[in-house]
C-alpha cells in the first residue's frame, strides 16, 4: 500500500480516468440546484428537509414539496437555503423551486432512509463483480431503492457541487455499476424496514482516510496540519495542468520502451506462435510473475462461422487491472485507462471480422498491485447473435515492458489531505442522511497505529460538518487477505483492525466483521452480499433498535489464572460456539513477559468464556487472536453465526507504532 502524501505511485490518475477539473459551482445567473437534487431522489424522513441552491442576489425563493411549502431569500452572493418540515416515509412527490423569472420541477421523489456509502475500492466495487452477478442484477428490480453515485473528483478547496450526476431507480439496468456493499446493505434495509431507501455512493479505490477528512479537522495534526492550512491558497488547476503534462510524458516513456509497440505485436500478420501461454482469467502475479509492473500483451484466436456474422458482435473481457488497449484482427476496438474494476465490453465492427479464425490482442499496462485479465471465467467471451464463444483458458502472452520508467509526482487523491472531502463529500452537505457506511483502511496499513486517531477524527469531522449530531456511522473491519500465517508474527493488517475496533468508542457506531469472508489472493473479496448483510444487521440494531445480535464476539477483559488466561467477551449472543465443531479453537497465541508469542490451545468454557494456554508459556501474560493479515480458518463465533473480532490483550509496541 501507499504511504500518504509521499508516494510517486499513481493509484487512480484523475486525468487518465477522463475526469476534468471543471466544476459547476454557484450559478452565474438564474435559479439552479446542486446535482444531488434530481428526479427520483430520496429525501430523509423524520427530520427537517434542507433544500439549497443558487439564484440572482436578493431573490425570493419558493419551495414546495407535497403539501409543504416554504419561502426563502437568496443572499448578496445568490446563495439560498430553506428547510421544509419533517415528513414521514412515502411518495412519490414533486418538488418545485421557483423565483420570479424561472422555476425547477423535480418528479418521482420519495421520502425514506438515506445512507451515505463511502470508502475505497471495496466500497466502490460494483455489483457486476460481486458473487453471482448475473443473478443479482436480474433480480434488482427495486423501484423503492434509489441510487446516486458521486463522480470521482478532487480539489484543494471545498466545492459547492459535484460533477454532473443524477439519482436513478434501482433496476437491472442501473445496479450493475453501483457499489455492491451499498446495494446489498440497502436491499436488506428495504426488506426489513419497508420504506424507500436512498443510497449515495462516494468512494474511490486506493484512497487513505486523510483525503476524506476536512482541512479544518486536520489543522492541528502534527504532520498534516501545516499542509491542511495551506490548501485553500493552492492553485489546483495549475497543479492539474502540470500533472497532466507529467502523466503524458510518463505514458510516452512507457510506449517508447514497450517492445510490443516497436514490433507491432497487434498486427494481424505478426507471428506469435513462439509466445508462452497463461491460463486466464487470473492476475499474472498468480501465474508466476510477482512484482511485474509494466506492459504485457495477450493473444488468442477464436473461430467464427458464417452464421455468426449476421449481426452485432461484442468482445467481453471482464475487468482488467489496470489499463488496456484491445485489438481484433490488428485494429483497435476499445481501451480503458486506470479502471481496474470495470468490465471491458467492446463492440466489434463487422468489417473487421471474417469467417474462420480471428485474433484478439490485449495490451495491458499495470502500475502496481495485481495486473492482467482477472475476472470470472464466464466473463471472457465473444457474443454473437446466435451463440457465445468462451475465451477463458490458455492465452499466449509476451512481456513488452518488464518495468515502468521513473516518474515525478502526479496529483492523485492521496497527494494532499482533504482532496476527496472537498470535492465528493462537502458538496453533499447538508443533504439529509440517516447515517454512513464505510469500507476503507487497506491503504492506511502502513500507518495502522495512527489510524486509530485519524479514523475517529474523520467520523467526528463528518458529524460536525453535517451539524445533525452524532449520526450513525457503521463500518467494515478489514477482511482476511494474503497467504495464511501459520506462526505468530507482526501484522500491519491486524494493527489496522485493532484501530478500527477502537472506533467503536465513538457513539452510535457499529462494526461489520469480515475476518472470515476474505480471499487470500484478492484484496477485493467477491462476497459483498454478506458484508452488506452484516452492515444491515448493525443498522437494524444500532439505528432502528431491533433486538438482535449484530456483531461477533468482541474482546472485553482477561484474567491470568495460573498457567492459563481467561478471556471475556461482549456480543456473545446466547453462547459462544465453535463454528466447525472443534474442541480446540484455532487462531490463538500466547506470550509471557518476554513478549514472544507461541501458538496456544484455547477452548470455550461452560461460563461462556475462553481459556487459553500453551505448554511453551508456563507463566502467561498476553493473548492474541487472529493476529495476522490472514489468520486462516477460524472457529470462534457466537450462536448468531458471526465471527469473533481479532484482538490482543497486550499493549506491546507494534510494527507501525513509531510511524
Amino acid at each position: 500500500m501507499i504511504p500518504i502524501f509521499r508516494s510517486t505511485f499513481l493509484i487512480l490518475f484523475l486525468m487518465s480516468a477522463g475526469i476534468q477539473p471543471v466544476h459547476c459551482q454557484k450559478a452565474k445567473a438564474g435559479l439552479s440546484l446542486p446535482y444531488i437534487f434530481s428526479d427520483q431522489m430520496v429525501l430523509q424522513r423524520g427530520q427537517p428537509i434542507k433544500i439549497w441552491g443558487w439564484a440572482l442576489p436578493d431573490e425570493t425563493i419558493k419551495v414546495a414539496l407535497g403539501n409543504e411549502a416554504v419561502v426563502g431569500r437568496s443572499d448578496e452572493h445568490g446563495d439560498w437555503e430553506v428547510a421544509l418540515p419533517a415528513m414521514e416515509a412515502g411518495g412519490p412527490y414533486e418538488l418545485e423551486v421557483a423565483c420570479q423569472d424561472s422555476s425547477i420541477r423535480l418528479r418521482d421523489i420519495l421520502i425514506g432512509e438515506v445512507w451515505l456509502c463511502s470508502g475505497q475500492s471495496n466500497m466502490e466495487w460494483p455489483v457486476s463483480l460481486a458473487n453471482n452477478p448475473e443473478e443479482e442484477i436480474a433480480a434488482a428490480g427495486h423501484p423503492q431503492i434509489r441510487l446516486f453515485t458521486v463522480p470521482k473528483d478532487m480539489n484543494t478547496k471545498p466545492l459547492d457541487n459535484t460533477l454532473p450526476a443524477r439519482w436513478q431507480r434501482c433496476s437491472p439496468e442501473t445496479v450493475g455499476d453501483f457499489s455492491a456493499v451499498g446495494y446489498f446493505f440497502g436491499r436488506d434495509l428495504r426488506k426489513n424496514l419497508g420504506v424507500p431507501i436512498g443510497l449515495v455512493d462516494a468512494s474511490w479505490g486506493g484512497t487513505v482516510v486523510e483525503t476524506w477528512t476536512s482541512a479544518a479537522a486536520l489543522s492541528d495534526d502534527p504532520e498534516l496540519g501545516a499542509t491542511a492550512k495551506r490548501l485553500s491558497e493552492m492553485d489546483f488547476d495549475a497543479m492539474m495542468e502540470r500533472s497532466r503534462a507529467e502523466q503524458a510524458a510518463w505514458e510516452k516513456a512507457i510506449d517508447e520502451q514497450d517492445a510490443g509497440l516497436k514490433e507491432e505485436w497487434n498486427k494481424q500478420n505478426y507471428d506469435w506462435s513462439g509466445w508462452k501461454t497463461m491460463e486466464l482469467p487470473q492476475h499474472w502475479e498468480e501465474a508466476g510473475y510477482p512484482g511485474l509492473d509494466g506492459a504485457v500483451w495477450f493473444k488468442r484466436s477464436f473461430v467464427l462461422h458464417a452464421g455468426d456474422l449476421g449481426g452485432p458482435i461484442t468482445l467481453e473481457l471482464g475487468p482488467i487491472d489496470d489499463s488496456d488497449v484491445t485489438f481484433v484482427n490488428g485494429v483497435e476496438v476499445g481501451r480503458m485507462i486506470n479502471q481496474y474494476n470495470a468490465d471491458r465490453s467492446y463492440a466489434v465492427p463487422a468489417e473487421l471480422l471474417a469467417e474462420g479464425e480471428n485474433t484478439v490482442t490485449v495490451r495491458v499496462i499495470d502500475t502496481g498491485g495485481g495486473g492482467g485479465l482477472y475476472g470470472e471465467p464466464e466473463a471472457l467471451k465473444v457474443v454473437t447473435p446466435g451463440r457465445t464463444i468462451p475465451l477463458a483458458g490458455a492465452w499466449h502472452f509476451a512481456i513488452g515492458a518488464a518495468e515502468l520508467p521513473p516518474r515525478t509526482a502526479v496529483v492523485h487523491p492521496n497527494s494532499l489531505p482533504a482532496l476527496l472531502f472537498n470535492a465528493m463529500i462537502h458538496p453533499l452537505i447538508p443533504y439529509g442522511i440517516r447515517g454512513a457506511i464505510w469500507y476503507q483502511g487497506e491503504s492506511n496499513e502502513g500507518d495502522a497505529f495512527r489510524y486509530r486517531e485519524r479514523f475517529r477524527l474523520m467520523i467526528r469531522d463528518w458529524r460536525e460538518q453535517w451539524g445533525e449530531g452524532d449520526f450513525p456511522f457503521l463500518f467494515v473491519q478489514l477482511a482476511n487477505f494474503r497467504a495464511e500465517q501459520e506462526e505468530p508474527a507482526e501484522s500491519q493488517w491486524a494493527e489496522l483492525r485493532e484501530s478500527q475496533t477502537m472506533a467503536l468508542k465513538e457513539p452510535h457506531t457499529g462494526m461489520a466483521l469480515a475476518i472470515d469472508i476474505g480471499e487470500a489472493d484478492d484484496i477485493h473479496p467477491r462476497n459483498k452480499q454478506e458484508v452488506g448483510r452484516r452492515l444491515a444487521l448493525a443498522a437494524r440494531a444500532v439505528v432502528y433498535k431491533e433486538e438482535l445480535e449484530y456483531s461477533g464476539p468482541v474482546y472485553k477483559a482477561s484474567k491470568v489464572e495460573g498457567n492459563q488466561i481467561r478471556l471475556y467477551f461482549s456480543h456473545t449472543g446466547q453462547q459462544l460456539v465453535s463454528r466447525h465443531g472443534l474442541e480446540w479453537l484455532r487462531g490463538f497465541s500466547i506470550a509471557g513477559a518476554d513478549g514472544v508469542f507461541h501458538p496456544a490451545k484455547a477452548r470455550i468454557g461452560e461460563d461462556n468464556t475462553i481459556r487459553a494456554f500453551s505448554e511453551a508459556v508456563p507463566d502467561p501474560k498476553y493473548v492474541r487472536y487472529a493476529w495476522a493479515d490472514n489468520p486462516g480458518q477460524l472457529d470462534l463465533y457466537n450462536d448468531a453465526g458471526l465471527p469473533a473480532a481479532p484482538f490482543r490483550t497486550d499493549e506491546l509496541k507494534v510494527s507501525t507504532q513509531e510511524k
